[in-house]
């Protein structure tokens, strides 16, 4: 599990919610950071933000996509940014949930739960 967010204070709640339900998790302050770690990290699930320095979260999630090492984790998008146009957009790149914030901690982990199912199963 790889939690990607530069707000400091979201990445951490995410983490640690996450953390307890028994997910082994890691951390990327960026989209570059978090490109730079899945290699190392390989995650099942990433949760990525959407507006943050340097790379943000749809050209992260579409380097994700399009590459054969990357292109079967799970992406969860977690954002701020609720207008149906962003959720179509997150789509149109192969983003497999979408989440706004503020969100319930309860629903997180419920999707993170489906989503990390779904990657360990045959053909995930």
């Amino acid at each position: 599990m790889l939690v990607v967010d530069d707000d400091e204070v979201i990445r951490q709640l995410i983490a640690v919610n996450l953390s307890l339900e028994g997910f082994e998790v890691e951390t990327a302050t960026d989209g570059q950071d978090c490109l730079d770690r899945v290699a190392s990290v390989r995650p099942d699930v990433i949760t990525l933000d959407v507006m943050m320095p340097r790379l943000d979260g749809w050209m992260t999630a579409a380097r994700l996509r399009g590459a054969a090492e990357t292109g079967h984790i799970k992406i969860m998008m977690i954002t701020a940014r609720a207008q149906e146009e962003d959720r179509r957009r997150g789509l149109a790149i192969g983003v497999d949930a979408y989440l706004t914030k503020p969100f319930d901690p309860a629903e997180l982990i419920q999707a993170v739960r489906e989503l990390a199912l779904a990657a360990r199963a045959p053909g995930g």
